[in-house]
């Protein structure tokens, strides 16, 4: 409901500001909103009359609102004024309230002041770098201050990384496609685990690269599983998400870790790293890279720990590479990472933006693996209070097609295990948390997920 204001009922706090009136002003109308004192609906003093209390000239307020509807914070109604604009909808919601969880998103929080800090550092970019940010190409690999950035944002994983060994690269997925053509061509094998992200499946046949399957157990892969592999297919590469893994959601051990390692040694095999996951946790398991840096490639994306609208991942190159080649490699297959992308991240990482936004993200994640614990009493599932998913292994009346199937019935979408598997799938499906708006749609989709779980396909068969 809109609640209309005298004209002088709300004044900017300008005492402390600095810089640009105007911008002071957005920035006032932006922080009263965070803070509640101006609310969804709520009718602005009209522009002369604001301007008028603040002994301004109307050019002022004008700018200043204009500045305020650019950030999303209000809008102008014909004949009726300025309102604070409500939040606009950003739900993945289907008829009835339900969500698509087949995407693993990171969830959204309702931390205003946090957002508009984003907003904020994002506006910012325009009097740092101006129009050459805009208009004009980036070296390939990026420019040293974003690799910095990326370095300082993987230090408390992997401690020291010298920006020289850090190439910003478009996403994961164009980090991963450079790295597994440099290690190898077409008719080669790589290994990765029994289930595995479905991107390096898809690039691997891409390249008619050949993957094979390391074994795993609820605690990740196996490393006896894995030097089998590598005696039975000399394989060129081992490809792992050791953390949080997507989609079982385990973390491997540290002392799995080091034998992982020690075979991967003993057999001349590099190791691929799609750590997607690691800033989640608060006591990160040390990463392959943190254990042998002159035998992993790190890759580390921004896209489940930040935001997936940047695509930028930080690519840490083993110590005894030259990063040249893989330079070229991402010239020849990704491209160069978006200039404005890295510049937001760096910004980001600067400011310390970024290490709210992943407090915010773990505080919200935390909340919705309550709800999911709640929901799935009972039920077969492997989960990790510190991700944003689950793997759902279902009961023996179910296959994975037609339990997915009579979801999308109800409007819900999950993910069923052909899409991870390299070798044969189990009956599992993998449920995102994070693409519900809300935790009442979260558990509201969930129940559906449970209830039907329990039930028999046989008696939802109508036969007429």
């Amino acid at each position: 409901m809109e609640t209309e204001l005298t004209d002088l009922s709300w004044l900017p706090a300008l005492s402390q500001a600095s810089g640009p009136l105007y911008l002071a002003i957005a920035d006032a109308i932006a922080s009263d909103i965070a803070a509640g004192k101006l609310k969804d609906g709520v009718r602005l003093p009209p522009h002369r009359a604001l301007a008028k209390a603040l002994g301004i000239d109307f050019t002022t307020v004008s700018r200043a609102y204009n500045e305020a509807r650019r950030r999303g914070l209000i809008e102008g109604r014909v004949g009726q004024g300025t309102y604070v604009r409500a939040r606009a909808g950003r739900s993945s919601s289907v008829p009835g309230g339900l969500v698509d969880m087949s995407m693993n998103l990171p969830p959204l929080f309702d931390e205003p002041a946090i957002a508009e800090r984003m907003w904020r550092d994002i506006a910012a970019l325009q009097g740092d770098q101006g129009l050459n940010l805009l208009m004009r190409y980036q070296a390939v690999g990026g420019a040293m201050r974003d690799r910095a950035a990326g370095a300082g944002w993987l230090k408390p994983r992997l401690v020291e990384v010298a920006a020289e060994r850090v190439l910003v690269c478009p996403g994961a997925q164009g980090a991963l496609l450079a790295i597994v053509s440099v290690l190898a061509s077409k008719g080669d094998r790589i290994c990765a685990e029994a289930l595995t992200y479905p991107g390096l499946r898809s690039l691997a046949a891409h390249l008619g690269i050949h993957v094979a399957a390391v074994a795993m157990d609820e605690h990740g892969l196996l490393p006896e599983a894995f030097e089998a592999v590598c005696l039975e297919h000399r394989p060129k590469a081992l490809y792992c998400n050791p953390t949080l893994h997507n989609p079982t959601t385990a973390t491997l051990p540290l002392k799995r870790r080091e034998a992982v390692v020690a075979i991967a040694r003993r057999h001349g095999v590099p190791i691929i790293e799609d750590d997607a996951y690691g800033a989640l946790p608060t006591e990160p398991v040390p990463p392959l890279a943190a254990l042998a840096p002159d035998l992993v490639y790190h890759v580390a994306g921004l896209a489940k720990c930040l935001s997936p609208a940047l695509r930028i991942a930080y690519l840490v190159v083993p110590e005894t590479i030259s990063t040249v080649r893989l330079e070229g490699a991402v010239r020849a297959t990704a491209g160069m990472a978006s200039p404005l992308s890295a510049a937001i991240a760096t910004r980001w990482i600067e400011s310390g933006v970024a290490e709210d936004v992943l407090t915010a993200i773990r505080r919200e994640t935390r909340l919705r693996q309550q709800i999911a614990a709640g929901t799935f009493a009972g039920a077969e599932y492997l989960s990790d209070g510190e991700g944003f998913h689950l793997w759902l292994k279902l009961p023996p009346a179910w296959t994975r097609g037609e339990f997915t199937a009579r979801l999308r019935t109800g409007g819900v979408g999950v993910v069923a295990s052909d899409v991870f598997a390299v070798s044969k799938p189990p009956e599992a499906v993998r449920v995102g948390l994070g693409a519900a708006e809300t935790r009442i749609e979260l558990q509201r989709s969930l129940r559906i997920i449970a209830d039907l779980a329990v039930q028999s396909p046989a008696a939802l068969t109508l036969v007429v």
